[in-house]
């Protein structure tokens, strides 16, 4: 098993928390990881899914209440809603670090019922698919990431045609049978529509009248579709930076499919060849970079882009409470970054820069900005370091 790159925070956590909720998309290797954990620290595993895991829990507090000394991992917590309201007086009871390992494919109902019954109790760790780092990408495999994504059977697929076939396959059953399991009541159809909509989208500002006007719905419409595959960790939205009150900004997000291989599902794009010459490249390209950076980035670090309607411009924006780090994607070997990426940084008065670019080796394009391969992003966290 590849060893994940969130498995040291994760073991943090449970250290400092008597529970760890682990979300993230379906088929990404939370089972795999949480069933590796619980094997070497003697853990018990329930699938809330299964029939007969449920069973044993139908009285949760009886089954668990005698377990206060043993790990329990608790998969697809969300399938049993009561189920928070049990763990708690446990919890207190016996208030060791490391007791429950929770798990969920969707956000919202999981993230609420702990908010309101496990508050201070419960660490969480979001399990994306593998990144670059975890795959010992370099300039060579690049391709085949770009291609296949990061979710564990499309890259571990035969070839590119059985790797497309799963993500295809993967598409139909998450929108038939896991979004409505998950509590979203949309039909599938519409959904699908919406999705391969945003995938041409992908990387731009959302325009929800606009898409609305697209599909024959309202905006308040679009707006909860988007919504629920961002609670499923399909999508992403990056906010714009409010950093300068005497400049006009874009108000609003720029929207990115989370993974590049579901997003060339949806485009219909089955070899690297039909991605070389399609538009979509470019974005693509940009929405995996700050893949890499959101899944890296440590606790303090925000992350938002910058725009104003002059033409300053920069892709991503990490800050803390000292410094500003200014990010460009280039999907080209010999990367320029337009004058208005220069006067962005002016505007906000950015330390570095770095244009991350498929290139072998990092190199110097000015005194404040350098080029940077995907698989070595290490210079970005030192600048904000210092």
């Amino acid at each position: 098993m590849l060893k994940r790159s969130s498995l040291s925070r994760i073991q943090k956590l449970m250290r400092q928390f008597p529970a760890l909720a682990l979300l993230g998309p379906r088929q990404v290797g939370k089972t795999t990881l949480a069933r590796s954990i619980a094997s070497d620290l003697g853990g018990l595993y329930f699938d809330l899914e299964r029939p007969s895991d449920r069973l044993k829990l139908s009285d949760p507090e009886l089954a668990l209440g005698g377990l206060a000394d043993r790990l329990v991992v608790l998969d697809e917590v969300q399938r049993t809603p009561g189920l928070f309201e049990v763990l708690r007086p446990l919890i207190d009871a016996h208030r060791r670090p490391g007791r429950f390992l929770l798990m969920g494919s969707a956000s919202p109902d999981l993230l609420q019922q702990a908010s309101e019954s496990l508050a201070g109790r419960m660490g969480l760790v979001e399990l994306a698919p593998f990144s670059v780092e975890e795959l010992g990408i370099d300039f060579d495999t690049l391709p085949k990431y770009l291609l296949r994504g990061g979710f564990p059977l499309s890259w571990l697929a035969a070839d590119d045609e059985a790797s497309f076939e799963w993500r295809d396959a993967f598409v139909r059953s998450f929108l038939e049978r896991d979004m409505p399991q998950f509590g979203f009541r949309f039909p599938a159809a519409t959904l699908q529509r919406f999705w391969t909509m945003l995938a041409h989208w992908h990387g731009q500002l959302w325009n929800a009248s606009r898409l609305a006007q697209s599909m024959g719905v309202s905006a308040p419409a679009i707006g909860r579709y988007r919504d629920a595959l961002e609670d499923a960790f399909m999508l992403r939205s990056v906010q714009p930076m409010q950093a300068n009150v005497m400049k006009r900004l874009v108000k609003s997000p720029k929207v990115y499919v989370r993974d590049s291989g579901l997003l060339l599902s949806l485009l219909d794009v089955r070899t690297l060849q039909h991605l070389s010459g399609h538009p979509v490249a470019g974005a693509l390209w940009e929405g995996v970079a700050i893949e890499q950076l959101m899944g890296a980035k440590p606790s303090g670090v925000q992350a938002n882009f910058y725009r104003t309607a002059r033409g300053a411009e920069v892709d991503l924006v990490l800050h803390n409470s000292r410094v500003r780090v200014a990010i460009e994607c280039k999907f080209s070997s010999s990367p320029k970054p337009a004058r208005g990426f220069h006067e962005a940084m002016v505007d906000l008065d950015a330390r570095n820069g770095f244009v991350i670019a498929p290139v072998r080796e990092p190199f110097d394009l000015s005194a404040k900005v350098r080029v940077l391969p995907i698989d070595d992003l290490s210079a970005v966290w030192q600048a904000l370091s210092r």
